[in-house]
Parts: structure tokens; C-alpha cells; sequence
């Protein structure tokens, strides 16, 4: 068998000749709540730049400013040559505005999870993470040397069943979503740490849906619960609230200084360009100086889910900024994510293994720079595709 056989997707195949192909548009503006993709003006329903940075001024100009300063890139490992003081600077901050000791900044969010859980566990250690955890989350878990293991989501009693088979002297690492990033429901993280504690277990919370959107001034979902001193662990991402791209591991000196020197991602990967670093700063500071931001963005995910149920359409509760609509079926998400696109309104559609297979999605999320008007016209949009949801499976989660 030749290598390169498996190099053929039928499914992409087929749903290309039908014209329903959802992915790799282009865009040719700024990611922004309206934009042009292809051509045509859209409602953008599907970015996470939820606080709207992306195109702020302040935070534009930093980016410039650092570009002129530093040039356009490190060309090496923060471990060597590739520490700014812009880098230094955005950790000092972060971990302030998050309550915790220290932080260390990776390339990417999704490096991150990589960096941060190969370091800390080990070949005798247990990772124990819900089933609907991002896909950097599982990826980290295999290049570590542990044993995962995984419980229902936000299922307490069966996460108490999987720390029950965990022998009492191996290390233990609960790993959950804050927000999770399909379903937009909250992490149960006072159950969580209450069961931790009872198994002598750390928790690692990614929060890169949290930052901006949960807690005093966005600091996220463990401030949101008032457990920011028993989380033990928060990672998160530059890429959606902060406007840029990176991520970041917060939490005690002692464990931060550990993954800076045990963490073969981090030691070996280039680090954050200079105005990347210098644009999640900046935005760092309006989310500071603007506390009035998420809840804006709360309030205006409440406006979206009050329309989208009088209109009959299958949501999930939570109250973040990320709204699933509920299409079921793979064939019928393709089909109504094109007729949305087609009518001026970009959606995400999901599909397994991201989902069930009865559970197909078109993902939403919102900004705080939307306004009522355009929500109110993508709602008339979506009411007109999707119209009552077929089958009353409403999928409820507090």
C-alpha cells in the first residue's frame, strides 16, 4: 500500500460537488461584526473576537508601534534569544490581572495545552478530563507520559467515579473547559474543586473562552466562581478576546518556572512576534480600563438567545457568548450553514467528531461591538433559513 493512498476524503468530495463545502473562505477585511467574505458583505456570527478588538484603534497602533520598534519577529525560543521585554511585560500584567504568581506566554493557544500538560505529568500520573475538552487538550494528554482518563460532560458523579480508579498515590490533573467552546455552557468548577480537594487532585481550567467574557473585568471563569486561589492551573489564548495570537500558562512560580524549563514546546518553538505581544498587551489594558465590556457582550448574547427562542430555534442555555443552534443532522447543518452564507450571515457549522452524530451544530458567537439592529436583522436571517427547529430536542444545560 502505497503512503499517500489514505490521501482522498470522500465526505469532502462529495459535499464539494454539491456545492456545500463550508470551509476556507476568504475574508478580505477585518475581522470585524461585519465583513466581506467572497466578495459580499456579512453578518459575522462566527468569530471569538468577542470583546471586538481586532479593529480598535489603540490596539492597531500598538501593533504598529512594536513592528517599527522590534521588527517583525524574534527568529528564536524564548528559552535563547527570544525574550523582549514586551514578553516580560505581558506576563507581569497577566498574571496581576488574574490573581496568580506568575504567567508564561506560549506561541499559540493550542501549543499551549501542549506545552503545559506534557511538562507536568508524568509516566505514573492521571489526567482526568470531560469528554467535551478541546481538541488541544486530548493532544497535549497523548504527548504526555499519563493515563487519561475521560467522564461525561459535566457529569459530577461520573468525574467522582473516574478519580475513584486512580490509585491514591499517583498525581492527579482534572483538566475542564471553562466555557466550552462548542456548546458555550460554563464548567461546573465549584463541584469540580470541591471533588479535587476530596481526591487530592489539581485542576487545570483552559480558559480561552472565559478570558473577556466571565468575571470582574473578563478575568474569567475562576474569578466568575470566586476560585481563582483553587484552580491551580489557567491557560489561556491571545487569539480571541485579547485580539492576537498566543497563549499563556498562570498559576504558582514555583510550577510556571518548572514548565519554562521541562516544556520541549515552549523551549522549542519561536516565540510571539512583536506586535502580537504588543496588541494582546494593549487590548489587556483596555479590558482593564473598560469593565463595561463583557457585560455588554453578556447582555447582548441574552438579546440573541431571547430571539432565537421565540423564533422556535433549538439552543442550549448558558449565558456566554457562544450560541449553538441546533441542526442534527450532518447532511442538514451543510445545507443550512450554505443557505445562511448565501444570505448573508456566517455561521460555523460543527460536525463529528467535534459533536455527537445526532447533534450537529452551527456554532455562533458574538462581540461586544455588535448592535442590536444588525443581531435583529441576522435573526430575521436566521429565522427565514432555519425557521422552527424540525424536532423538539432542545438541548438544556445550566
Amino acid at each position: 500500500m502505497d503512503l499517500f493512498d489514505k490521501c482522498f476524503n470522500p465526505l469532502v468530495a462529495r459535499i464539494r460537488d454539491e456545492g456545500i463545502y463550508p470551509y476556507f473562505h476568504m475574508l478580505e477585511s477585518r475581522q470585524d461584526v461585519e465583513v466581506i467574505m467572497e466578495g459580499r458583505r456579512r453578518i459575522m456570527l462566527g468569530s471569538n473576537n468577542y470583546l471586538g478588538l481586532t479593529s480598535n484603534k489603540r490596539v492597531i497602533e500598538a501593533g504598529v508601534a512594536a513592528l517599527e520598534r522590534y521588527g517583525s519577529g524574534c527568529s528564536g525560543s524564548r528559552f535563547l534569544n527570544g525574550t523582549l521585554d514586551l514578553h516580560v511585560q505581558l506576563e507581569t500584567e497577566l498574571a496581576e490581572f488574574l490573581g496568580k504568581e506568575a504567567v508564561m506566554t506560549f506561541s499559540t493557544g493550542f501549543q499551549s495545552n501542549l506545552g503545559i500538560i506534557s511538562a507536568i505529568v508524568g509516566r505514573n500520573d492521571y489526567m482526568i478530563c470531560d469528554k467535551e475538552n478541546h481538541a488541544s487538550i486530548y493532544d497535549g494528554c497523548k504527548l504526555s507520559y499519563g493515563k487519561m482518563l475521560r467522564y461525561r460532560h459535566a457529569d459530577m458523579d461520573d468525574l467522582e467515579a473516574q478519580l475513584q480508579r486512580v490509585p491514591e498515590n499517583a498525581g492527579k490533573l482534572i483538566i475542564t473547559d471553562g466555557v466550552f467552546s462548542m456548546g458555550g455552557d460554563i464548567a461546573k468548577l465549584p463541584e469540580i474543586v470541591a471533588l479535587a480537594e476530596k481526591y487530592g487532585a489539581r485542576v487545570m481550567v483552559d480558559d480561552a473562552h472565559g478570558l473577556g467574557v466571565l468575571g470582574e473585568n473578563g478575568r474569567g471563569t475562576a474569578d466568575y466562581f470566586g476560585l481563582t486561589d483553587k484552580v491551580d492551573i489557567i491557560m489561556g489564548t491571545f487569539s480571541k478576546s485579547l485580539a492576537s495570537i498566543g497563549g499563556y500558562m498562570a498559576g504558582d512560580l514555583r510550577v510556571v518556572d518548572y514548565v519554562r524549563h521541562a516544556s520541549r514546546p515552549f523551549i522549542f518553538c519561536a516565540s510571539i512576534p512583536p506586535a502580537s505581544c504588543a496588541t494582546a498587551l494593549e487590548a489587556l489594558h483596555i479590558m482593564k480600563e473598560q469593565p463595561e465590556l463583557p457585560k455588554h457582550l453578556l447582555a447582548l448574547a441574552s438579546h440573541m438567545r431571547r430571539g432565537l427562542r421565540e423564533r422556535g430555534i433549538a439552543i442550549r442555555d448558558s449565558i456566554t457568548p457562544i450560541i449553538p443552534i441546533y441542526t442534527y443532522t450532518d447532511e442538514r447543518t451543510l445545507i443550512k450553514a450554505k443557505e445562511l452564507y448565501d444570505e448573508g450571515v456566517y455561521v460555523n457549522p460543527v460536525l463529528p467528531p467535534a459533536t455527537p452524530a445526532d447533534e450537529c451544530l452551527l456554532r455562533t458567537s458574538y462581540m461586544a461591538t455588535h448592535t442590536v439592529e444588525l443581531l435583529d436583522e441576522a435573526l430575521d436571517i436566521i429565522e427565514k433559513v432555519i425557521g422552527h427547529t424540525a424536532e423538539e430536542r432542545v438541548t438544556t444545560e445550566a
